[in-house]
């Protein structure tokens, strides 16, 4: 008995997490061409510089 469990453990517990891993992918949402634009514009946002911003100081002696 102990063999046959070890057996559906091991045999088909990787099999499982392989078919839930396939489905995720499956089933996973592409980004349209306008949420990708929302989105490289909104990193670009965070990344540059603001508006008005100051350039780093640098103390000169």
């Amino acid at each position: 008995m102990a063999d046959k469990l070890w057996f559906i453990v091991v045999a088909l517990g990787p099999l499982l997490l392989g078919c839930v891993v396939a489905y995720s992918l499956m089933r996973r949402r592409r980004l349209h061409t306008s949420e990708k634009v929302q989105q490289k514009e909104a990193t670009e946002r965070l990344y540059d510089k603001p508006e008005g911003g100051r350039e780093p100081t640098f103390n000169r002696r």
